[in-house]
């Protein structure tokens, strides 16, 4: 497990995992076993259209052109880390040490049999819309934005490995969403490693992060905006977890995460922002993604 400023980490042995640290990895049960609601008390839209238009600025002045914008929201419930995690249900799970927790639908990196794959993942709309898959698979902006996303993470795939190739290229997924049902398009990109990556795995995984799907493009550039616009700390929040066994790799992005914090639990979320966005559309895509699946 690595935060998203690489800051922080943690790498322990499968079989001493501690029992306050649980976790599923690529699960095929993607529904919850209960739904569980939430009060959700996010940033005002006028805080949040301050730091758009920030955004937007940097977007004008060549700096950066894709940009993953995310806040921190206050949530409220009967919420207890340990429940959510045993009755949520998504393809990657994460509960640390009653710390926080996540509920990824997004992979980071796979590697098996000399080949690593990469799933970025930029593009959210509401399944209920009438024809929502073909509305955001048209979408221009969700096109534009998908697209700079999967040239960013092609690129870094070829740091790491050769004949790099996008072998998929927007393909859509219905995701649980608390009370709501969302499509989510990703991408499939893969790379060819040499027999011997299981020895540098750690500098292949290095080598990729922060991932572009939750920061941007250029990827330095833009990490220091974020840096400058979200005011706060990310912490392990969109950075990676998996499970190495020796010959194969699987890890997630820590995204759809709920924090405690001094007894308060705190869910933080946000999205992609180009030229194209609308600010309204934007906050509503954050406020979406604050959930218990």
């Amino acid at each position: 497990m690595i935060s998203y400023d690489l800051k922080n980490y943690e790498v322990i042995p499968l079989k001493d995992i501690p029992k306050d640290i649980q976790y599923k990895i690529n699960s095929k049960e993607l529904f919850s076993k209960k739904n569980q609601t939430i009060t959700k008390t996010p940033i005002s839209y006028e805080n949040y259209l301050t730091k758009y238009n920030s955004i937007q600025n940097e977007i004008k002045n060549g700096n950066t052109y894709l940009i993953n914008l995310t806040t921190p929201t206050k949530v409220n419930g009967k919420l207890d880390l340990k429940n959510i995690y045993d009755n949520a249900n998504s393809k990657y799970k994460l509960l640390y040490k009653n710390q926080f927790i996540c509920f990824s639908p997004e992979s980071f990196c796979t590697i098996d049999e000399n080949k690593i794959y990469t799933y970025p993942m930029k593009g959210t709309i509401d399944a209920n819309i009438k024809n929502a898959k073909e509305l955001i698979l048209k979408d221009p902006k969700e096109l534009a934005e998908h697209t700079m996303v999967v040239d960013l993470l092609r690129n870094d795939l070829s740091i790491v490995s050769k004949k790099v190739k996008v072998e998929k290229f927007r393909y859509c997924e219905k995701i649980k969403a608390g009370e709501k049902e969302l499509f989510q398009i990703s991408s499939k990109i893969s790379g060819e490693l040499e027999n011997s990556w299981q020895d540098r795995v750690g500098d292949i995984i290095t080598s990729l992060l922060p991932a572009g799907s939750i920061t941007g493009t250029p990827k330095k550039k833009t990490i220091q905006i974020i840096a400058e616009v979200e005011k706060y700390e990310r912490g392990y929040f969109t950075g990676v977890f998996g499970v190495f066994d020796g010959k194969s790799l699987d890890s997630a992005v820590m995204i759809r995460f709920i924090e405690k914090q001094n007894g308060k639990y705190i869910y933080k979320s946000g999205g992609g922002i180009t030229c194209d966005s609308d600010p309204q559309k934007e906050y509503q895509e954050m406020l979406d993604k604050v959930y218990i699946p």
